[in-house]
């Protein structure tokens, strides 16, 4: 598949990996943050725009997927131009991804949250742009992530306000 191609290579091992790292990694926050956490989520008060509680894991497996695929191209690319393949806005931002579950979820710091999600939006801006300048479609394929962490952070920001910014 062409998607999976850059400059006419596929590394399969790299794309694993590159995919591997957030589904993993956000499973295991997701699992870590979440425990014993969800039925105080479903007492709080949440706006009419909420999805359904079972909306989150396939939209975010899907993200991760499509980060991963992202960050794989733009990895190949700077590779074959013969430059270190490192993104560190990339690190930055998954870290900040994984680090909200608990903020929101397990510490309930749902202000917290918001302000870190509003720095993760930036880094993960940072990152689709850095990721454009050596691939295009890998810098695209950031984007519906960045329209999701918007929308998460409109929810975020309306359940703390709801729940008297607890």
């Amino acid at each position: 598949m062409e998607l999976f191609r850059v400059d006419g290579k596929m590394d399969g091992k790299k794309l694993a990996v590159a995919i591997a790292v957030p589904l993993i990694g956000g499973a295991a926050a997701g699992w870590l943050a979440n425990r014993n956490a969800q039925d105080k989520f479903k007492r709080l008060d949440k706006p009419g725009f909420a999805p359904p509680p079972a909306t989150f894991p396939i939209v975010w497996n899907i993200l991760y997927t499509t980060m991963g695929i992202a960050r794989y191209r733009a990895g190949m690319s700077r590779t074959h131009k013969g430059m270190e393949e490192s993104f560190p806005p990339y690190n930055i931002q998954l870290g900040l991804n994984f680090l909200w579950s608990f903020l929101f979820f397990k510490w309930r710091l749902r202000g917290t949250a918001l302000i870190e999600m509003t720095i993760l939006l930036g880094a993960i801006a940072l990152t689709a742009e850095r990721f454009y300048r050596e691939d295009c479609t890998a810098g695209l394929l950031m984007v519906p992530y960045m329209g999701w962490v918007l929308y998460a952070l409109a929810l975020n920001a309306s359940i703390w306000e709801k729940n008297d910014l607890e």
